[in-house]
C-alpha cells in the first residue's frame, strides 16, 4: 500500500491540503514501511488560477475550476491508495475518492508516526476537520 501525507518540510502533516508543497509517499508491507520519498504537490499557492469560493452556505472546493485544481494536485499521486492530511475541503476530499485514493483527516502531526498508527487501524479520522 502507498500512503501519501501532504507536508510542507518532509516531517509534519500540513494542515490545509490545497496549500501543502510536498507529498511524502511511504510504502506499507504488511505493517512496516519499506519505501519513503518525498513528491511535489501542486496546491493553490503553486497553480496560476487563483483559489476562488463558492457561494455562501456552499461546501468549500466546489467552485468554478476546482475539479481543475484538484485533478493537478492528485496527478503525482495516482499509485497511492490513501492521502493522511491535517484538514481539507470536501471537494478535494470527494476528488480523491473519485479516483479511488481514501482520506484520512488527523491531528496527529508526525508523518512516520502517523503512517505507524495507520497500519495498526489506530489513526483517528477526524471528519469535522473537512471544510
Amino acid at each position: 500500500m502507498r500512503i501519501a501525507a501532504i507536508s510542507d518540510d518532509g516531517v509534519t502533516i500540513s494542515q490545509h491540503f490545497g496549500y501543502a508543497r510536498y507529498y511524502v509517499v511511504e510504502t506499507v508491507e504488511a505493517g512496516v514501511v519499506s519505501g519513503k520519498e518525498t513528491r511535489p504537490k501542486a496546491g493553490h499557492g503553486t497553480m496560476q488560477e487563483h483559489h476562488a469560493h463558492g457561494m455562501a452556505g456552499q461546501p468549500h472546493g466546489y467552485d468554478v475550476g476546482a475539479q481543475a485544481r484538484h485533478d493537478q494536485m492528485v496527478e503525482n499521486i495516482k499509485d497511492c491508495q490513501l492521502v493522511i492530511a491535517g484538514g481539507m475541503g470536501r471537494g478535494a476530499r470527494d476528488s480523491l475518492k473519485a479516483v479511488g485514493i481514501d482520506v484520512v483527516v488527523t491531528d496527529v502531526k508526525d508523518i512516520d508516526e502517523a503512517i505507524k498508527l495507520y497500519a495498526e487501524g489506530k489513526l483517528p479520522n477526524l471528519t469535522e476537520r473537512l471544510h
